[in-house]
């Protein structure tokens, strides 16, 4: 515990996602509240990946074959770039953080128990030196969030929950926050709900199966406003077997990543695709379609459900966040497959806080959280078995 009575504290939130495309920076004032912390987004910054340094962490996600070498010097190339973004964000704004909360890249996680060595072994592992990154802007970092909570039992994912119950429950209103990254996660806030009432996991892929079906197939980074897509059909008959996988029906808590929906299964994807007479386009039609429906699914499932449960008179919202709320193609299919659920759809830009920003704001928390002693997870969410303290502190 490095605080004893929190403060409010200019926190600088750091997130590379899944996606791999490059590094969120949200400029956040964080300050305690009488029930809950106030986090507001002073700026933000998205700072994309080289080419050859996204290659390279890419090459790193579950790679087959690797070098400890290349791992190392990717760790330490990582945190220069960190060190670069907040540099960048800070002066654009004009703000220096007093601390720095960085995610890291994520290259491998696994939530469920595999046999190594004669033991059962879960793992997750969030690359880039925070040692760097202290040492570059000369204040404290906090760093390497996910392993508490799954030394504690939990899947060490979804940790963006936290945010969304200080930011976004309300006493009147069900909330669904979901966030369109590489995977797609929900957040269900019950109408006056308490942190032991939230529900949230991982539904399944959002932008990285449809990112990695246009880097294959039209070398290109990504779907720009889902116009690919747009130009497709969906192939229905290679889309409902992927819709049986055990992982959709499976009770939350759950998470899932690039070991479940990464190059392996998009070869798999575009194979099925093709000898279903697929054009190009239709591969990303149907790719956009998939997240669509998993994300629908999900909601009529168990979000829902469990909305109208503890809060059955209230009415449902779903707030948007997320790179994916720029895909056109993608919002429409979303708001068609929602159709029947009498839900209102909205983005979170609509709520003040930049779809952008979101992640990267929810970790400046966590960090505020962890400077001051506090617990960042929510055992209802990620299904650790008690509140702990996140992440490690590097001091400058």
């Amino acid at each position: 515990m490095i605080s004893v009575k929190p403060k409010a504290m200019i926190v600088a939130g750091v997130m590379s996602g899944t996606s791999a495309d490059g590094i969120d920076v949200a400029i956040c004032r964080v300050s305690p509240g009488s029930a809950a912390p106030r986090v507001k987004v002073l700026g933000h910054r998205t700072c994309a990946y080289p080419a050859k340094l996204r290659k390279a962490v890419l090459a790193a996600m579950d790679s087959k074959s690797t070098s400890t070498a290349e791992l190392a010097r990717l760790n330490w190339r990582l945190g220069e770039m960190y060190a670069d973004a907040v540099d960048l964000a800070s002066g654009e704004i004009g703000v220096r953080p007093q601390l720095i909360a960085c995610h890291g890249q994520t290259i491998y996680h696994q939530s469920a128990a595999m046999t190594y060595l004669g033991a059962p072994v879960r793992c997750t592992w969030q690359t880039g030196e925070a040692s760097v990154l202290a040492e570059r802007m000369r204040v404290p970092v906090i760093s390497d969030f996910r392993p508490a909570d799954m030394a504690a039992g939990g899947q060490a994912a979804p940790l963006v929950p936290m945010f969304d119950f200080c930011a976004f429950r309300d006493a009147r209103k069900s909330r669904v926050l979901l966030n369109l990254g590489g995977i797609a996660n929900v957040t269900v806030l019950p109408a006056g709900c308490r942190a032991e009432d939230v529900l949230a996991f991982d539904t399944g892929p959002a932008n990285m199966v449809i990112d990695a079906c246009m880097e294959r197939l039209f070398e290109r980074s990504f779907d720009r406003n889902g116009t690919a897509a747009a130009r497709g059909r969906v192939l229905d008959n290679v889309l409902a077997p992927l819709m049986r996988a055990p992982y959709f029906s499976a009770a939350p808590p759950k998470s899932c990543g690039r070991e479940q929906y990464g190059k392996d299964f998009v070869t798999r994807f575009i194979s099925r695709c093709e000898r279903a007479g697929a054009r190009k386009e239709d591969v990303i039609a149907t790719a956009t379609a998939f997240t669509s429906k998993t994300v629908a699914d999900a909601f009529a499932r168990f979000c829902k459900p469990h909305a109208e449960r503890l809060a059955p008179s209230s009415k449902i919202e779903l707030i948007v966040a997320g790179g994916g709320v720029h895909n056109g193609t993608l919002m429409r299919m979303l708001a068609e497959d929602l159709a029947s659920e009498n839900v209102h759809v909205r983005t979170i830009d609509q709520s003040g806080v930049p779809a952008a920003a979101k992640e990267a704001a929810a970790f400046a928390l966590l960090g505020w959280l962890t400077w001051h002693g506090l617990p960042g997870n929510l055992p209802s969410a990620t299904g650790a078995a008690r509140p702990v303290i996140l992440g490690k502190v590097t001091l400058a």
